[in-house]
């Protein structure tokens, strides 16, 4: 392994301690470390959506096994965003028409979690009307498809804007709403398998045991408000990530 490759499995494992924390499965910062590191483009979309299932299904598991997990309002998103994360996986659009704006949305989400995370934290939390969640979460699968990420740096901040979850719940749901939309964007281009990395292995293992650190931080170091400021670190990252 050479020099690069290992500062770039050091690096995956960061980030997935750090997303993982807050129910992601890290896809944005993996996209952009890739990419940094001089991957090719078609090895960087199936590798990442790999790390992607890798580390938020471990967090699924983890925060459903602590009752971070709010079935009513996960299903209804899960059920749209799969078929539009599917077929949105399959569509090639330029990339310079929706990352400035995906990146514009998260920026000031995470402004708004970093420095002001109380206003959330207490905020009384219902599930949605399925007819407002099923439009909704078909609007975040295809945003998943086209992006080639598990779309809950999308989700997470919608869940707790709207009170439809609070923001430890949101975790839970995040991390399988993340591992749904992953496997379903990785099927519709299942022909890019065929061009992972040799060496994703070691970054599978590096996410892993990353996820590990971060979901036990979450679970017993990280109240409401500590979850929205860690939301906010992550959210920004991804912002710079689509920005660049």
């Amino acid at each position: 392994m050479d020099q690069t490759i290992l500062l770039l499995t050091l690096a995956i494992a960061a980030a997935a301690t750090l997303y993982s924390s807050v129910g992601h499965g890290g896809a944005s910062a993996y996209i952009a470390l890739m990419a940094v590191a001089g991957l090719a483009p078609e090895e960087v979309r199936p590798a990442a959506l790999v790390l992607n299932i890798l580390v938020a299904g471990l967090g699924a598991w983890r925060f459903v096994q602590a009752g971070r997990f709010d079935w009513n309002v996960f299903w209804p998103f899960a059920v749209a965003a799969i078929p539009a994360a599917f077929f949105a996986g399959r569509i090639d659009v330029p990339e310079d028409i929706y990352r400035p704006l995906l990146a514009a949305a998260l920026a000031a989400a995470a402004i708004r979690y970093l420095f002001w995370p109380t206003l959330d934290a207490i905020k009384p939390s219902a599930a949605p009307s399925p007819f407002i969640a099923l439009p909704a979460g078909a609007a975040l699968g295809t945003l998943a498809g086209l992006t080639g990420i598990g779309g809950g740096v999308y989700l997470s901040p919608l869940l707790v804007f709207a009170g439809w979850a609070d923001p430890q719940r949101a975790t839970g749901i995040a991390a399988c709403f993340i591992v749904v939309n992953s496997i379903a964007g990785l099927a519709g281009r299942t022909s890019s398998l065929a061009a992972l990395p040799a060496y994703l292995p070691w970054f599978a293992g590096a996410a892993l045991v990353g996820a590990l650190i971060g979901t036990t931080w979450s679970l017993k170091g990280l109240d409401r408000r500590g979850v929205l400021r860690v939301l906010g670190v992550v959210l920004g990252i991804a912002a710079a990530a689509l920005a660049t």
